[in-house]
C-alpha cells in the first residue's frame, strides 16, 4: 500500500498560487486526467489548484527524467490505460517529481515558472474527457446500508439475501455509455410494470434515479485464470473517483428477474473525470469498520489482516440536486445526503480479489463501482429511492418544488472531500449531469 511522503507534507506550497488552500486540488492531491485546451487535442494533464498541468508539454521541455519520465509519457496521451498499466513505482515517480516541479520552493522554479504559458491551461477553459477507455465496468453492491433499505420492500423481516455477508455481490455494466461530467443524460424509455397493472407499457422512465457512488479505476490487472491475492489487490488500484449509476428504477423492477439489471441501467452511467490517486489517498486509509457482532468472518481467500488494519478510506461524500426552479431563483444545489465510504462493507481490495477469484482477467483502465453508499439514517441515503421511499415520500426544497424522482432539467451532483487533522484536505472534483 501506499506510504506518507513528502508530497503528502502540509506545510508544502505551490508557486500555481490557486493550488494553495483550494478544496479540491491542492499540491498534496495531483490528480490525474485527460483534457483538451481550447482548439487542442485531448491529452494527459494533472489538476493543480485552477489550472492544469499538460504533461506532453513536460516532456518536450525535458522536464522529466527516468521512471517519471516513463510514466509522464504513458500518461499524456489521449487515454491513461497505458500508465495504469504501468503500476505504481512509474506512478509514485510520476508524483514526486510533478509535486517538486509545482513547490513554492523547488529547486527548479524559476525555469518551469518561466514554462508556465506552455505548461499551465486554465481548467475553465479546458474540456475533460473519460480518464482512460474503459473496457469493462463492473457495479458492485457493497453499501450495507442500501442494500438493506432497498430488500426491506421486498421482505422487512430479512431484506439482505442469505449470500450478502459472504459474497461481494456485483453484476456487469455497459462501459459503452459511461460519460464524463456535465455531458447531459437523456431520459430512458423502457417496458415497466406496476404492481396494479395487468400488462406492461413501454414509454419514458417515470423512477428515474441516482445513486451516489465510489468509481474505482484498475490497474495492471491479472492474466485471465491466474486470481489477484488478497495481499496484491491493492497494487491493482490506481485511484479513486466518484461515479453516478443512473437507474431507472420502474424498468429495473419488471426487468430485473431472475438475471438482474438490465436497460433500467445501461442507457448512462457518469463518471467524475479526475483519478485520484492511490498515493495521495495514503494519508486517508484507515481500518475497515468491524463487522457487527453475529456477522460472519470472510472467508480466507477474502481475508487480509493489513487490508483490515489500513483498506478502508475516509471519505466524505455528498449527492446534491439542482432543479429549474432552484436555478430560476438563484438558489444553490439542494444537499440530499452525506455519507462516508467507511459505510462500505467490503474493502476495495476484497472487490479486486473476488472479482478475479473465479479466473477473470481486469485489464487497466477497467472500472469499478462500489455500489450506492448509503449511511445508516435518512441524512445518508444515496439514493432518490431510499428517500423517497420508493416514490411515497417527498423532499421540499428551498425554491418550493418537491421530487420524489428526477424530472427533466435536474442535475445531480457528487462531491468528495478526504480530512484528517494535520494532512491537508483533498477533494475529488464534481460528478454532475444533468437530464434531458
Amino acid at each position: 500500500m501506499s506510504a506518507i511522503d513528502e508530497t503528502h507534507d502540509p506545510g508544502r506550497g505551490s508557486w500555481v498560487a490557486s493550488a494553495n488552500g483550494h478544496s479540491e486540488f491542492p499540491i498534496q492531491n495531483l490528480p490525474l486526467g485527460v483534457f483538451s485546451p481550447p482548439g487542442g487535442a485531448p491529452r494527459g494533464g494533472v489538476a493543480i489548484g485552477d489550472m492544469i498541468f499538460d504533461l506532453g508539454a513536460a516532456l518536450e521541455a525535458g522536464l522529466f527524467s527516468g521512471e517519471a519520465a516513463k510514466a509522464a509519457e504513458a500518461a499524456a496521451g489521449p487515454a491513461l490505460n497505458p500508465l495504469m498499466a504501468l503500476g505504481a513505482a512509474p506512478r509514485l515517480a510520476l508524483r514526486k517529481r510533478v509535486s517538486a516541479l509545482l513547490a513554492a520552493d523547488g529547486a527548479e522554479r524559476a525555469r518551469v515558472e518561466g514554462l508556465s504559458v506552455k505548461l499551465l491551461h486554465p481548467s475553465g477553459s479546458c474540456t475533460m474527457h473519460l480518464p482512460a477507455a474503459i473496457g469493462e465496468f463492473t457495479d458492485f453492491f457493497a453499501g450495507i446500508h442500501h442494500a438493506r433499505n432497498g430488500g426491506r420492500r421486498r421482505d422487512l423481516n430479512n431484506p439482505l439475501n442469505l449470500n450478502y455477508k459472504y459474497v461481494p455481490v456485483a453484476y456487469h455494466s455497459r462501459a459503452s455509455s459511461v460519460r464524463p461530467s456535465n455531458v447531459p443524460i437523456r431520459r430512458p424509455n423502457g417496458q415497466r410494470k406496476a404492481p396494479d397493472e395487468g400488462a406492461p407499457t413501454y414509454g419514458p422512465c417515470q423512477k428515474l434515479d441516482y445513486e451516489l457512488e465510489l468509481a474505482v479505476w484498475i490497474g495492471p490487472g491479472n492474466d485471465q485464470g491466474e486470481p489477484i491475492p488478497i495481499g496484491r489487490s491493492a497494487d491493482n488500484i490506481v485511484g479513486l473517483g466518484l461515479v453516478n449509476d443512473w437507474s431507472a428504477r420502474d424498468v429495473q423492477g419488471w426487468e430485473s428477474q431472475p438475471l438482474g439489471p438490465f436497460l433500467g441501467k445501461n442507457f448512462g452511467s457518469t463518471v467524475s473525470p479526475w483519478v485520484v490517486t492511490a498515493e495521495a489517498l495514503a494519508p486517508f486509509r484507515v481500518a475497515q469498520p468491524a463487522r457487527p457482532e453475529g456477522d460472519p468472518r470472510p472467508l480466507p481467500h477474502l481475508w487480509d489482516e493489513a487490508d483490515q488494519r489500513e483498506g478502508a478510506f475516509d471519505i466524505a461524500l455528498e449527492a446534491f440536486l439542482l432543479t429549474e426552479g432552484l436555478r430560476a431563483k438563484g438558489l444553490p444545489p439542494h444537499r440530499m445526503s452525506a455519507s462516508n465510504t467507511t459505510d462500505l462493507y467490503w474493502t476495495l481490495a476484497q472487490l479486486v480479489t473476488h472479482h478475479t477469484s473465479g479466473g477473470c482477467n481486469l485489464r487497466a483502465g477497467d472500472l469499478f463501482g462500489t455500489g450506492t453508499i448509503s449511511g445508516p439514517t435518512r441524512e445518508g441515503y444515496g439514493s432518490l429511492m431510499e428517500l423517497s421511499e420508493d416514490g411515497t415520500r417527498e423532499t421540499e426544497l428551498e425554491s418550493g418544488e418537491t421530487r420524489t424522482f428526477l424530472e427533466n432539467g435536474d442535475e445531480a451532483i457528487f462531491r468528495a472531500h478526504c480530512r484528517k487533522p494535520g494532512f491537508i484536505s483533498i477533494g475529488f472534483g464534481e460528478c454532475r449531469a444533468r437530464i434531458i
